[in-house]
């Protein structure tokens, strides 16, 4: 008995001895490396299905819809966890969702917010292992909870696969901002924030017509030239794609155009004035055709209510005040064989043409030049519309083309017509032969004038501020 008790204990011996020696060739072993399918510097986000850290904690809600940039892989207390930049977190790799390539824009776009945390990564900066018990580990994502924008926790359970293509839909923003530089048009509901203000030089120009009221004669198209200086305010409104202001300045110019018309008058029982032998004398005048071109040195000052759609199409529509400040004229008499001054003197039955007593049409008569044709500082109001589209530019400013037209609806032109002709003809007095005088014809003939035109605008817009920004209801 005493000799099995002896063995037994040896065997209890030898068998400590053993398990002892195997545990301390285990614990020599190290530990099976976690490959990982991630990199440093990949670009992830977390399932929803995953509610805790590595450290047990639970994440905030924004955490779920960011992408996240890999810092570290594998810790001694956590093997198989990933560091993820910025939140300075740990998360095991089964909960991450690779986005590289299904997200680029939007990896980028983490990657920027986190610039100065990964300049230090980059440059080589230990990193310090992230303790469970540390509140640091979280206090950098309350941070960050306070810069980045927050998103509306989402209450119903979505697929892991469904926040991948959320962030790419966020980055059409800089897709714009590059081609707004290389000068594109106004896209993508883009404008200014709130109010803005512009200044506008621009040039236009077309046809015109004064429109004569007459009943002798047709108009003459002419044309017209005017550079505008324009001041408009603008107000815009989150979600409206167009901006309303009002508009008004000052234009200057010159307008060009006239009237042609005939004359076949017959002046009859004119007396010649002699006081000894008096005479009676019956003018026959007579010319195919005379032709006046009228112009006009005008100023316009506009009030008009203008918008701006933001996929570039501007619209302008209002009255304009206009007033001629200078109105020079011309006149031509067509030189034929129709054009004649005639009299007949009835008392002794004699037909004279073309006479020194009978007065004579001259050459510098026929080409009739004037430097007031009446019509000076009368007002005039226009109904104007102009429509077009406008580029902006890379500075912030725009540039416009398009047309435009105005019509006159009222002109305080007010004329009393005469009865006599273009071609005037006082009878000789005496010695002194008959005087010839032409007149204007539309000072003549034109009981009111109109006025009309139409032609192209090309406009350059300065605009205050110069910052564009977007139409989103979450930047108003």
């Amino acid at each position: 008995m005493k000799t099995l008790k002896t063995i037994l204990f040896a065997a209890t011996i030898v068998s400590a001895s053993v398990v002892s020696t195997l545990s301390a060739q285990q614990a020599a072993q190290p530990a099976p490396k976690h490959e990982f399918k991630v990199a440093i510097g990949d670009s992830v986000m977390i399932k929803r299905e995953c509610q805790k850290y590595c450290t047990g904690e639970t994440p905030s809600t924004w955490v779920w819809d960011k992408v996240h940039t890999v810092r570290q892989l594998g810790t001694k207390r956590f093997p198989d966890g990933v560091l993820l930049m910025n939140i300075y977190s740990w998360m095991c790799e089964d909960c991450l969702i690779p986005v590289n390539g299904r997200a680029e824009e939007a990896s980028k776009k983490a990657a920027e917010e986190q610039k100065e945390a990964k300049k230090a990564f980059e440059s080589g900066t230990p990193i310090e292992e992230i303790k469970p018990a540390e509140k640091p580990a979280e206090k950098p994502a309350e941070e960050v909870k306070k810069e980045e924008p927050v998103v509306a926790p989402v209450v119903e359970e979505k697929p892991a696969e469904e926040p991948v293509a959320e962030p790419a839909k966020v980055e059409e923003a800089p897709q714009t901002d590059r081609e707004m530089e290389k000068g594109d048009s106004i896209k993508s509901k883009q404008n200014f924030k709130g109010k803005y203000d512009r200044f506008t030089i621009g040039v236009r120009g077309g046809v015109a017509s004064l429109l004569h009221k007459t009943d002798n004669g047709s108009r003459v198209i002419g044309g017209e030239g005017l550079l505008d200086l324009q001041y408009a305010h603008y107000w815009t409104k989150a979600g409206r794609p167009v901006d309303l202001g009002i508009l008004t300045g000052i234009s200057l110019g010159y307008s060009q155009s006239g009237m042609k018309t005939g004359v076949n008058s017959q002046l009859n029982n004119l007396s010649d004035g002699d006081k000894n032998n008096p005479m009676t004398v019956d003018y026959t005048i007579r010319a195919d055709q005379v032709k006046e071109n009228d112009g006009a040195i005008v100023m316009e000052i506009p009030l008009m209510f203008t918008l701006i759609h933001d996929c570039g199409f501007f619209f302008n529509f209002g009255p304009k005040l206009m007033m001629p400040v200078y109105t020079p004229y011309k006149q031509t008499i067509s030189d034929n064989a129709n054009t004649l001054i005639q009299a007949h003197f009835q008392e002794t039955d004699v037909t004279v043409g073309n006479e020194v007593i009978t007065g004579i049409l001259r050459d510098d008569q026929k080409k009739l030049k004037g430097t007031d044709n009446g019509d000076q500082f009368v007002i005039n109001v226009l109904l104007g519309a102009e429509f077009g589209y406008e580029w902006i530019l890379k500075g912030g400013n725009s540039l416009g083309l398009g047309a435009y037209v105005d019509y006159g609806v009222y002109s305080s032109y007010k004329n009393k017509t005469s009865e006599s002709p273009l071609i005037s003809v006082t009878p000789p007095q005496g010695s002194n032969p008959a005087d010839v005088e032409v007149l204007s014809a539309t000072k003549t003939y034109a009981s009111k004038l109109g006025y009309v035109s139409a032609g192209v605008k090309l406009a350059y817009h300065f605009n205050f501020p110069k910052k564009r920004q977007y139409k989103d209801s979450k930047l108003f």
